[in-house]
């Protein structure tokens, strides 16, 4: 790697880290004004603070990599321009292409980590920023609230299928509980009972005013009880998943949680898959802004700097709504996921073609 090289990729990564040093205490600062009179009142520890904040630096910088990298570039690339340094590494013979070589490679490593850090890292962090939020953040009557399930409908198993006209997270106990089992799209027998209550000690069900029709040829058998202990195949924690759960999962974790969820017939599936699809799509965005960065402040121009960071914000904040308005589509509605968090990327891809075509005239 040449002096040119070197030179820019100090740059394209000091300056990154350095906007994310400046920002995320930025970012501790406003939360914890947010959030600090409830933090008082439930006279939270302080241990439990400070790594509720450590999880918040690794969710805040996750959540906005691409925005601080884009905003990195855009600002040492127009000091690059403003002080010429630009026009004479081009008018040295350097290609636009090889201008851009040390970008490209600082966008890889900057990727590489982001990638590694939300497929693996911030999972851990998020299940440690919301169950915080859940623990001391959230009312008594929320609380109450997001702990009571209703009408849990899912497909367990190939042929299996549960019912239960309400559940409650905090009691692990739902109400009206049925089990059907099919052979041939003909159920074969079907259990009910007027209470189901998971025993987390030795991961048994007690079922209260216990009812098991066996479907015969020529007549049903019945069998009553008014109480059974049993075992089921499923864990009442996984019928009943809170909504960020994707969110806490590493991406191989997620995966395997999403094909069991397409088989319960779960409500939540379109989120999940948009979760697992911005892990992927997120570096990419990193790339794409890259480019954009370069193609806006490489050439000098009146207004200097200050012209060239207002128009990145501008993009930067197009790219985040339409990032938000898509994934939101996809998760309330049948649009395919996969194309509501790539698209944001596929337009930003054609900008990022016709700028730099623009740039390098």
């Amino acid at each position: 790697m040449k002096i040119l090289d070197w030179y820019i990729l100090k740059r394209y990564v000091g300056t990154f880290v350095t906007m994310l040093l400046l920002f995320i205490p930025i970012g501790i600062t406003v939360n914890l004004a947010e959030k600090i009179d409830k933090i008082l009142a439930n006279e939270v520890p302080f241990i439990e603070v400070a790594i509720y904040y450590l999880n918040f630096t690794v969710y805040f910088a996750n959540l906005l990599f691409p925005l601080f990298l884009f905003l990195s570039v855009i600002w040492f690339t127009s000091k690059l321009a403003n002080n010429t340094e630009v026009i004479a590494f081009l008018s040295s013979g350097v290609s636009f292409w090889r201008f851009l070589r040390p970008y490209m490679i600082g966008a890889t490593l900057v990727c590489f980590g982001a990638f590694v850090l939300g497929a693996y890292l911030a999972p851990k962090a998020n299940k440690g920023y919301n169950e915080f939020i859940y623990e001391y953040l959230k009312s008594q009557q929320k609380k109450n609230k997001a702990q009571k399930t209703k009408d849990v409908y899912r497909q367990i198993a190939e042929n299996d299928y549960i019912y239960v006209s309400s559940f409650s997270t905090k009691t692990k106990t739902g109400r009206d509980f049925t089990w059907e089992h099919f052979e041939d799209n003909i159920m074969t027998y079907k259990i009910s009972a007027s209470k189901i209550k998971y025993n987390p000690k030795d991961t048994t069900y007690t079922l209260f005013t216990y009812k098991k029709r066996t479907v015969g040829v020529d007549a049903d058998i019945l069998e009553t009880r008014a109480k059974v202990d049993t075992t089921f195949a499923f864990d009442i924690d996984d019928l009943t998943p809170v909504e960020y759960i994707a969110e806490t999962l590493a991406t191989p974790e997620l995966r395997e949680f999403i094909k069991k969820e397409e088989l319960r017939g779960s409500s939540y599936i379109s989120r999940y898959k948009v979760t697992l699809q911005k892990r992927y799509s997120l570096p990419v965005a990193a790339y794409i802004l890259t480019i954009i960065a370069v193609a806006v402040s490489a050439m000098k121009r009146r207004g200097g700097m200050g012209a060239n960071l207002a128009f990145g914000i501008m993009l930067a904040f197009i790219f985040i709504f339409f990032d938000k308005v898509f994934g939101t589509l996809a998760e309330q509605s049948d649009f395919p996921p996969f194309i509501a968090v790539w698209f944001p990327n596929f337009l930003f891809a054609i900008l990022a073609v016709y700028l730099l075509r623009n740039a390098k005239r």
